[in-house]
């Protein structure tokens, strides 16, 4: 066996499919090898998005969808290493998140559930799984999220500048990356969440595709304006956020019913363009560098938007430091989970909230 080699494992806020990578520890500087993806099927989203909400049954159908996602993230690992000729058999661990359904890390009824069956898929796939990575830091009094700080310190950090890392996802969160200070990093609000479901909602399509459908929108100034007024924005961090507050509901409370589809589309991509400039204009002032991860990172309209409100300082995506932005999570979960095996803290206090530094994750040995 290689034990330089792990494999991550991410399906996010965006409920688009997962995203699978291959990493070597080898090296000073990790090397993501291969990557894979697997994309959910309309059903499925449906099936997940429901257990976001109160329902009937909810164990029983939380449960089969573990069993399902499991064999899913199987495939997934069978589809990465048959592309890459690498055999299973000199894979240390398999770093798993599962997909979130919940996540409540508020105050003494703190808790997040992410949902897949790591004892399944250490049987299918012959690896031992390492699973979830929230629920420790959470019980140290965390947020359990974000956790992919901590892996930005790790392979982005600089000695002279300071950089911020923005990862658009279904939520968008930044990471703090200071010669001078220790990392921060927080979940800022929406990032793709909003923009997706509105658009599928009203075009069919899954995604805004570069932006094109809210390049032909314009902004809703006062629409604009009470969204950005929600208390979450101007909390100050550690603070995370997921789909118990940025949803349809949230969405349509706002609305009167009479506005043109493309305009609201226009003023939920400025509403994530505003809410992350904001968020580093205000926390990070200083910064130098920017550099953009995450399926948000391909929507070009965004990130023309990004540049404008962050006139002055560097943009560019994490493309340019040798990290492709589309892979950010999964290989940043490869990581955890070589810090699990290893019996090293993957958390940053700092970042959640947590008491202290906290190994993360149970162990699900092959």
């Amino acid at each position: 066996m290689r034990e330089s080699l792990y494999i991550g494992i991410m399906s996010g806020t965006s409920l688009d499919g997962i995203d699978v990578a291959l990493v070597d520890f080898n090296f000073p500087t990790p090397s993501l090898i291969e990557t894979y993806f697997l994309v959910y099927d309309q059903y499925l989203r449906e099936k997940l998005l429901a257990l976001n909400q109160v329902g009937y049954d909810e164990l029983h159908r939380a449960a089969l969808l573990s069993n399902q996602l499991s064999r899913l993230y199987a495939d997934a690992v069978e589809g990465l290493l048959s592309k890459s000729g690498v055999s299973s058999q000199n894979i240390t661990a398999i770093g798993c998140h599962g997909q979130t359904v919940r996540h409540c890390p508020q105050s003494e009824r703190a808790y997040s559930i992410q949902l897949g069956n790591a004892a399944l898929l250490s049987e299918l796939t012959g690896i031992t799984v390492v699973a979830d990575f929230r629920s420790r830091d959470i019980a140290a009094g965390g947020q359990g999220a974000p956790l992919v700080p901590a892996f930005h310190q790790v392979i982005f950090g600089h000695t002279e500048k300071h950089r911020i890392i923005v990862n658009i996802g279904g939520i968008a969160n930044i990471t703090s990356l200071s010669p001078r200070r220790e990392v921060i990093g927080f979940d800022c609000g929406p990032g793709n969440i909003l923009m997706d479901a509105w658009c599928l909602q009203h075009t069919g399509s899954l995604y805004d595709h570069n932006g094109y459908w809210a390049e032909t929108g314009c902004i809703i100034p006062e629409l604009l304006e009470a969204l950005l007024a929600f208390p979450f924005f101007s909390l100050p961090p550690p603070k995370s956020t997921g789909r118990e507050i940025f949803n349809s509901e949230w969405l349509n409370s706002y609305l009167h019913g009479k506005e043109s589809p493309r305009n609201v589309q226009a003023t939920l991509l400025k509403l994530s363009v505003e809410t992350i400039a904001q968020s580093i204009w205000l926390h990070f002032p200083e910064a130098e560098e920017i550099y953009v991860c995450g399926g948000g990172a391909r929507n070009g309209k965004l990130i023309d938007e990004l540049k404008t409100a962050l006139s002055g300082k560097e943009v560019n995506l994490t493309d340019v430091l040798g990290v492709d932005a589309d892979w950010m999570e999964a290989f940043a979960f490869a990581w955890l989970a070589k810090q699990t095996i290893n019996k090293v803290p993957g958390n940053l206090p700092a970042v959640t909230g947590a008491q202290g530094c906290r190994i993360l994750g149970a162990i699900y040995t092959a």
